[in-house]
């Protein structure tokens, strides 16, 4: 069992804000794979079902997993997170990975990391405080730096025409380096998505 928690905020007005870009890439991951019938547990929605796929060239195997979008706000992510991996008895460093916005990477880079602080993203705060641990795997999706905008308005904006046009092959890529960290493990699809990014 893995669980794969995308992050952001519930209700339409956030619903393509850059900070629910972690919410974007649960529902892309959903739509490749078939997964359908969200329910709502352990304050979120959720999706329970199995991802399929295999190294390039290699035998295709499924995956059981709990994809998670938090309907307690960004800020108490902590809460959701925390209630699925103790109900399932998930160990954070290696069933599960979180999928966050982050504004340190430009539009179009995705960065994973097996952990790390959570470099002033409250949501990042909260889960690590709810599981006593920085050792759970995160899948960082650039959302470009701020610039003068007040943060808070920032991250609460919609994408601009050329941010989207970098974020949602980023979105696809995205997908591609969970389906390895499922069936490769996080140093291969890091190796890989890593470098991809950087270039």
């Amino acid at each position: 069992m893995k669980l794969i928690v995308g992050l952001g905020n519930p209700g339409p007005e956030y619903a393509k804000t850059r900070h629910n870009v972690g919410f974007m890439l649960v529902d892309r991951l959903a739509t490749r794979h078939h997964l359908t019938g969200a329910k709502h547990k352990f304050h979120a929605g959720i999706l329970d079902g199995e991802v399929v796929c295999g190294p390039p060239g290699g035998a295709m195997s499924p995956h059981r997993c709990i994809l998670m979008q938090p309907t307690t706000y960004m800020n108490r992510s902590g809460l959701a997170v925390g209630e699925a991996v103790s109900f399932y008895k998930l160990d954070p460093a290696t069933d599960l990975l979180v999928l966050v916005d982050d504004l340190a990477l430009d539009c179009g880079v995705i960065r994973l990391r097996g952990e790390g602080s959570a470099g002033g993203h409250n949501g990042l705060t909260n889960i690590e405080r709810a599981l006593g641990t920085r050792k759970y795997p995160r899948l960082r999706i650039g959302i470009d730096p701020k610039g003068r905008v007040p943060q808070k308005d920032y991250v609460l904006g919609r994408f601009t025409d050329d941010q989207w046009a970098r974020t949602d092959p980023a979105l696809d890529r995205g997908v591609r380096c969970i389906e390895m960290w499922l069936s490769e493990g996080l140093e291969k699809a890091a190796s890989l998505f890593n470098a991809k990014a950087a270039e």
